[in-house]
């Protein structure tokens, strides 16, 4: 079963998640101690679903966690602040924190046999795809 990335796009296919309100508040700043998101690219690749989610300079063992629930992928990632001079002649522009995304998982993924890997700052998530056949059937019609 082949997926055009382009169904990603599609509003007619994403509709539902401009309700989705967990994906409204992740794109929130974090005024009020919310967790900052996590920027994601999402694609079908080889009958799977993989989720690319940005997370430089942590260690996946310890700093990040990855779940499904009720249909949603969840990452989380912590990533503590370096402090390298202690007389104020320090700038940076990286983020630290907390951080999380919720991502709505399409129709036909499977949380069956997920693989999560770590490489070069990119946290990525491939999730099967099923193959289901699509039936269709004639529907007599009758006058009356």
């Amino acid at each position: 079963m082949r997926h055009s990335t382009t169904a990603l796009r599609e509003p007619a296919t994403r509709l539902p998640d401009l309700f989705d309100m967990r994906r409204w508040f992740d794109t929130v700043p974090t005024w009020f101690g919310q967790y900052e998101t996590i920027r994601v690219e999402e694609e079908f690749r080889d009958d799977a679903y993989v989720v690319r989610a940005e997370a430089p300079g942590i260690d996946p063992d310890k700093d990040a966690e990855v779940w499904i629930s009720d249909g949603v992928l969840h990452i989380a990632v912590e990533r503590e602040c370096e402090t390298r001079s202690t007389n104020g002649d320090f700038r940076s522009e990286f983020r630290y924190g907390s951080f999380h995304r919720s991502i709505s998982l399409p129709d036909g993924v499977t949380s069956d046999d997920v693989k999560a890997t770590y490489n070069a700052g990119v946290l990525e998530v491939k999730l099967p795809v099923r193959t289901t056949e699509t039936h269709r059937s004639t529907v007599p019609i009758t006058k009356v």
